[in-house]
């Protein structure tokens, strides 16, 4: 009966430490959240064609234990993603992309309510100590230099002012090109998302850097 009763006890403490090791993995497991419009959400794509998706592929091919959250919403302008922001990023989130700001240029509102837009989530984001990669928009040509005097430096001005790391131009090698976008001219294909993926992928390594950095000296 002892012997059965340690046999017991063994089995129990090694079903204990197998708990304990998955949740200290679940732990370290970065999570961000992919926070934007249809850029992000995977407008009129196949689910493994997003951008959420294939960029966690990829940093996981380098060795990253990350999970990233697809928090795309089509046709979401600052407006929208700021009323969501609150409920969109959990308090078990990291870090966040911030893809916003592309179709509040398509409607021409004024680039002042944009700047407050993101500003706001940005300062929410950054008190809360969650790590922001601001991904940059520019407006489109169409709607005047003036406009886009107004509306292009939004994005980079706003990351430094709360010191968060940015990204020029979400579109980056794929804005323009009928190759790598669907038969409207605005939305990437699966392919077009690859190479947003490639082009944004040191920002968002430099992104999982910090969060290491803070982790450890939390430590």
């Amino acid at each position: 009966m002892r012997s059965r009763n340690v046999f017991l006890q063994l089995v129990a403490l090694m079903a204990l430490c197998v708990a304990s090791t998955i949740s200290a993995k679940a732990e370290d497991t970065i999570k961000l959240v992919a926070f934007g419009d249809s850029l992000t959400a995977g407008y009129l794509l196949a689910p493994e064609d997003a951008f959420p998706v294939q960029l966690e592929k990829a940093l996981r091919a380098r060795g990253h234990d990350v999970t990233i959250v697809n928090a795309g919403v089509s046709g979401d302008t600052t407006s929208g993603g700021l009323s969501r922001l609150d409920w969109s990023v959990g308090e078990d989130v990291q870090g966040v992309i911030l893809e916003l700001g592309a179709n509040d240029a398509l409607r021409g509102l004024d680039p002042a309510t944009t700047r407050a837009n993101m500003d706001e989530m940005v300062r929410r984001l950054t008190e809360r100590g969650v790590k922001v990669l601001v991904a940059g928009m520019l407006a489109p040509r169409n709607l005047g230099e003036e406009y886009a005097e107004l509306y292009d430096p939004i994005f980079p001005e706003i990351s430094q002012k709360y010191e968060a790391l940015y990204y020029p131009f979400f579109l980056e090698g794929v804005a323009a090109n009928p190759m790598l976008n669907l038969a409207d001219g605005l939305h990437p294909t699966g392919e077009g998302v690859a190479v947003i993926v490639e082009n944004i992928l040191p920002s968002v390594e430099k992104l999982i850097d910090q969060i290491k950095a803070e982790r450890a000296s939390a430590e």
